[in-house]
């Protein structure tokens, strides 16, 4: 009797050595590091936006983090990470030409491609911002493809607001609409006050014609949907980018499961419908 032939388990991605390239800071715990391929070693791979890759501090430990821009056909990737933990605390900072393993890209992307033509709304919260900037810069550095863009952002306050230069460069570029809140507001601040739904008062829609984005804590997300929903945009045309506990970013280890979905392996960018059922589950 002969054996039944089994197929080999998929091999993780090969770890490549990058260098750090540059290191900005964007809040008191918050760094956006840009990563460059090492002496003559292979290339950063191509990406798309919405993706992870998994960075690896030696000594320290791996971690999944967001690419948040950078040259999509590969060559430099850009990630914008908050320090809360050993690893990330290592990680943001790392000195200027410091080696990090880069594994990955990994999971899904934000829905680019089915957005053409049609208006897009980009909703964030927090470090949710940037997940979402390189989708936001490959539809401006694309304009004439997509229709108006409105960029809802909220922060907790004035001092953890990521990217301020380019939300204000975002904002002055024709039919881009940007919008900033916080829910704690300083003497300086003469912004909007309150979180990301309060922004809609501002926006007009055109429910048929558009496709959302979003990225941000659970609650705030939930709130988001429902009030696109009031607004009749279909459930269809709504993408969120779940950040469940994600560990080894191939859906073994099932840290991240939620449903019958492993965030790592089948997002973290669902269509909403994937996510209805489970948004309103509490992770554990």
């Amino acid at each position: 009797m002969s054996a039944i032939p089994v197929a080999a388990p998929a091999l993780p991605p090969q770890m490549i050595a990058a260098r750090v390239a540059g290191i900005a800071q964007e809040t008191s715990d918050t760094y956006t590091l840009t990563l460059e391929a090492a002496g003559e070693g292979p290339a950063l791979p191509a990406f798309q936006p919405g993706q992870f890759s998994m960075l690896y501090v030696c000594g320290v430990g791996e971690m999944p983090i967001s690419i948040s821009g950078g040259s999509v056909e590969g060559g430099r990737h850009v990630y914008t990470v908050r320090s809360v933990g050993k690893a990330t605390h290592a990680l943001v900072h790392s000195a200027k030409g410091a080696m990090v393993g880069v594994r990955g890209p990994f999971g899904t992307a934000w829905p680019l491609e089915e957005a053409r033509g049609k208006d897009v709304i980009v909703a964030a919260g927090g470090i949710g911002l940037a997940p979402l900037r390189g989708a936001i810069e490959q539809i401006l550095h694309n304009r004439s493809d997509y229709g108006h863009l409105v960029v809802l952002y909220g922060a907790r306050s004035p001092r953890d607001l990521l990217y301020r230069k380019q939300l204000a460069e975002w904002g002055r570029k024709k039919k881009v609409e940007v919008l900033v809140t916080v829910d704690y507001a300083g003497e300086k601040w003469r912004g909007n006050v309150g979180v990301v739904t309060t922004l809609f008062r501002y926006v007009r829609l055109n429910p048929e014609g558009t496709v959302a984005m979003i990225c941000g804590p659970e609650i705030m997300m939930r709130y988001v949907v429902r009030e696109l929903a009031r607004r009749a945009v279909p459930d269809e045309a709504i993408y969120l980018s779940m950040e469940r506990n994600m560990k080894c970013a191939l859906g073994f280890c099932g840290h991240c499961q939620l449903g019958p979905y492993f965030v790592c392996k089948d997002g973290p960018v669902f269509p909403y419908t994937a996510m209805r059922p489970w948004l309103d589950k509490h992770e554990a």
